[in-house]
């Protein structure tokens, strides 16, 4: 069965590459050539030329082609770079639609086609599949599932309180009602034992089998870093949305911080980007109000009692101390208070 998930997820890459080829030789000769167009070369050749795709699921292909298209346009509008070649050592998916039925739940097992009964570790619940996406992460294959469901009634928030919510590197999340989601940082405890792998991968044959295994002990301590920082802000994103009715966060630009080259790889550890759109995304199902201050509020340099600006604020100065009011509190905690101001409409960013 992994076999076939990886013929699959080649034959998406191949005809991914073919319509790229296709596409910068129609542009040498001054056509665009949409993707339409291009399934119709391909589907002329594809069983003279590639009779080994007959065993393959044939919607893979239609898929490519669409989101070959979709770059395209994308690169048209100058939204996104040039589209590139996909490599053997990339991702690895493929998308697979449930038509007549062809895809099926039953237990802890899903129906592909051409595929068979695949084992799963956890029995599915969900009706009404639309579409499949097989997609490895690490050393594991995953089935995404889109479905069709019913309306969920949004709960009734009326009376609840406000919250702001400081993100940062020391502390994932710090809450204006005092409470603090530690940073797991699993990149930084976890970087010798990469350096180590990384090392001995290196000093391999390159694709002898060493090579290989040493590879997949690199993939699997990669996977798991990102399973540990996903855990900890998907715990936090669902503990923060609950029993409030509005928030109120920071508009980060991520990119412009990554520049600092001091910050660069605890902001990347910390990934405070993926944590706000997790909070954004699960207070958009609970209809739990997003309030973004603007991207030059200083909610750090601000006091949150007595509203004075500070001139400047060091990274080091872990406690703020207003000179006015005479209050002092953490730095984090202050910004958070801010944010809450914000979320509850007694300030202007």
């Amino acid at each position: 069965q992994e076999e076939a998930f990886r013929q699959h997820a080649g034959f998406r890459r191949f005809v991914y590459n073919y319509a790229l080829s296709a596409f910068k030789e129609g542009l040498d000769n001054g056509e665009w050539r949409s993707g339409w167009t291009l399934r119709k070369g391909f589907n002329a050749r594809k069983k003279t030329e590639f009779g080994w795709h007959s065993s393959l699921i044939a919607r893979v292909a239609s898929h490519a082609f669409d989101d070959f298209d979709k770059a395209c346009k994308r690169w048209k509008n100058k939204l996104a770079k040039f589209p590139r070649y996909k490599r053997k050592s990339g991702k690895q998916s493929f998308r697979v639609d449930n038509m007549r039925n062809s895809v099926r739940l039953e237990g802890k097992r899903i129906l592909l086609p051409k595929i068979g009964w695949v084992r799963t570790f956890e029995a599915l619940r969900f009706v009404g599949i639309l579409r499949v996406v097989i997609k490895k992460r690490g050393h594991r294959w995953f089935a995404s599932l889109l479905i069709e469901t019913e309306e969920i009634a949004k709960p009734d928030l009326r009376g609840l309180p406000t919250v702001g919510v400081d993100v940062g590197i020391n502390s994932l999340a710090t809450l204006s009602d005092g409470r603090v989601f530690e940073n797991p940082r699993p990149f930084r405890r976890l970087e010798r034992k990469l350096a180590r792998l990384q090392r001995s991968l290196s000093r391999s044959v390159y694709l002898s089998q060493n090579w290989h295994k040493k590879k997949a002990k690199v993939t699997r301590l990669h996977y798991r870093i990102s399973c540990i920082r996903e855990d900890a802000h998907h715990k936090a994103s669902t503990a923060i949305v609950k029993g409030v009715s509005a928030i109120g966060i920071e508009t980060l630009r991520v990119t412009n911080m990554l520049k600092n080259r001091r910050l660069a790889k605890a902001l990347s550890d910390s990934a405070l980007g993926g944590l706000l759109s997790k909070i954004e995304t699960k207070a958009a199902v609970l209809g739990v109000q997003i309030v973004k201050a603007d991207t030059f509020y200083a909610s750090s340099k601000t006091c949150s009692s007595c509203g004075q600006k500070k001139e400047e604020l060091t990274l080091a100065e872990r406690q703020y101390h207003c000179e006015t009011c005479g209050v002092s509190l953490d730095r984090d905690l202050n910004a958070a208070r801010n944010l809450n101001n914000v979320a509850a409409g007694l300030t202007e960013t």
